[in-house]
């Protein structure tokens, strides 16, 4: 039994078997994640999912230094040319988080040790019967929240961190039911 939102379309399926929850460490996956994760705010996940290639596409497959420089001018012809989300706070959010990021990945090497060093490197690994059970928000994602907001994120509060941590497979939320969970792997 695969965990039950996954069940509704080919490509959240696709997402939850191969993706979610799978401990990554690629610093372009996990901005591509904390792009993508943003831009879900009041969204469903699968209308991400059916607008990721065209995100993949007017970013350049998330090129934190393209992404770090786009301009008014610029934000204006990706609306125009590209599938994605068309608000012009969420595309804000792409600059200065790609802004953000570049200078975490001065301070802590990676993207991918600054995420990771709240945890010690350990993915979370949950034990849920059900997903009513699970979490929006936890601890760990309120405080990655607080401080990448201090960083000058935006698009960053602690439910989108939260769905971040799980799309990066810093928390594993499986049900305990699922072939997908680390434990059943």
């Amino acid at each position: 039994m695969i965990c039950p939102w996954a069940e509704g379309h080919e490509l959240e399926l696709e997402y939850h078997n191969t993706e979610w929850g799978v401990p990554s460490h690629d610093d372009r996956y996990l901005f591509e994640m904390l792009i993508l994760e943003g831009a879900q705010a009041g969204l469903s996940w699968l209308t991400i999912l059916k607008k990721r290639e065209g995100y993949r596409a007017a970013l350049k497959n998330f090129d934190l230094d393209y992404c770090a420089q786009i301009d008014d001018e610029q934000a204006a012809e990706i609306f125009v040319n590209y599938d994605i989300i068309k608000n012009r706070l969420k595309m804000q959010a792409i600059r200065k988080n790609a802004i953000a990021v570049k200078a975490i990945q001065e301070e802590f090497g990676s993207l991918s040790n600054y995420i990771w060093h709240f945890t010690d490197g350990k993915p979370i690994i949950n034990h849920w019967n059900s997903m009513s059970e699970m979490p929006a928000t936890s601890e760990l994602s309120e405080r990655i929240s607080k401080d990448l907001k201090k960083r000058g994120c935006n698009f960053v509060g602690p439910t989108i961190i939260y769905s971040y941590l799980q799309a990066c497979g810093v928390i594993d939320d499986h049900i305990i039911a699922c072939p997908y969970h680390t434990e059943n792997r």
